[in-house]
């Protein structure tokens, strides 16, 4: 992308669905480096013109036509990925969520603060939407009082929408080292145990981990935006594969609201995710559309009472722009024009902390109850 004149040129760790779907055709790569299936890689390079394919990640972090690694791998990879980058001397736009455990996004922290000059960009991408950053979170701005909160995302089937987006994905599953599956499960016990440390590793504890992390890190981030750090947490549920908890937020004024948080995965093709604010007299919801479809509209919609007391319906559309287009524009001028990060390290590390909120009251209800 370009704006000034200079071109950044991109490393991509990781040939997955967000490469292959989203809008990377405004980037110009320089290499892209995968682990276990060189053909994603292979088809990755051909659809963006990238030169360089490498199973060795050192080849990226290393190379003198990258200015930016885009650390799109599974989630256990992100802390190791990003730190080498960082230490390359290359900025970083890593996908939510930075990584699993508060002490894997501290140790990316310090990392970044050692490299003093690379930025680290967590992809949030529905936060610079300008549905959201404009329309959205000017219409709650007016809201007096806030006297109630909701964030869904029931996302549906995924693969679906993907397959459907036209962006003739090649799925492949050849080439797969056999020790790849082995270095995953470490990784992945080791972040368990961090999340959830002395206690007893259960498939609930994983899957709840492994959930807040994907789908949650998109709501709760994008709560934290517009209503701040809840206060406590009354409680959490998990019935794998959905989720729900309600937090406790009082106002800068003193008065207390309360927010819910309601997701989950099922196979019904519609992509209902949104954040609603409540006031005594206006309702706010912003609406999201599965970002795997480009051009989807991010829409807006208020219910008020108007002047006249009458019942009043609005419905706004910032732009037709997608959210990850947004995203890139945003980073671009964090890297070239020096414009402050947005989403830091420091920003997705209270996500973490929120979800260990979350862990110790689901643990203290789970105690109580057994």
């Amino acid at each position: 992308m370009t704006g000034t004149g200079r071109v950044l040129r991109v490393g991509i760790v990781g040939a997955g669905e967000v490469l292959k779907s989203s809008t990377c055709q405004y980037c110009l790569f320089s290499a892209i480096y995968t682990q276990s299936r060189p053909s994603n890689a292979d088809h990755c390079a051909a659809k963006y013109h990238i030169p360089l394919v490498t199973t060795n990640p050192s080849e990226v972090f290393l190379s003198t036509k990258v200015d930016v690694v885009f650390v799109l791998t599974s989630d256990e990879f992100h802390e190791p990925y990003v730190i080498a980058a960082l230490e390359a001397g290359k900025h970083v736009m890593v996908e939510k969520p930075i990584t699993l455990s508060l002490p894997s996004a501290e140790r990316i922290l310090a990392a970044e603060a050692k490299a003093n000059g690379p930025i680290v960009f967590v992809g949030y991408m529905r936060r610079y939407a300008a549905s959201f950053t404009n329309t959205f979170k000017r219409e709650v701005a007016s809201i007096p009082r806030i006297l109630y909160a909701r964030v869904r995302d029931f996302s549906g089937p995924n693969a679906k929408f993907v397959n459907e987006s036209g962006t003739f994905q090649v799925k492949n599953v050849d080439g797969i080292p056999s020790t790849a599956g082995e270095e995953r499960t470490k990784r992945l016990e080791a972040l368990y145990k961090e999340a959830f440390p002395a206690q007893t590793i259960t498939p609930e504890h994983k899957s709840l981990n492994r959930f807040l992390g994907s789908l949650g890190s998109h709501d709760i981030s994008l709560m934290r935006e517009v209503l701040g750090f809840p206060e406590s947490v009354a409680g959490v549920s998990v019935n794998d594969p959905f989720y729900s908890a309600i937090f406790n937020y009082r106002s800068e004024t003193g008065e207390s609201f309360a927010c819910t948080y309601e997701s989950g995965i099922d196979a019904v093709p519609e992509f209902d995710a949104h954040l609603a604010v409540y006031g005594k007299d206006k309702r706010v919801e912003i609406m999201y559309d599965s970002p795997y479809v480009k051009g989807l509209p991010i829409k807006v919609k208020v219910w008020e009472l108007n002047e006249a007391g009458e019942m009043q319906t609005r419905k706004m559309l910032g732009s037709y722009e997608d959210a990850y287009t947004a995203e890139l524009r945003e980073l671009y001028q964090c890297i070239v024009d020096g414009k402050p990060v947005k989403t830091t390290v420091r920003d997705a590390m209270q996500d973490l902390k929120l979800y260990d909120t979350m862990y110790e009251r689901w643990n203290e209800d789970r105690s109580r109850l057994s």
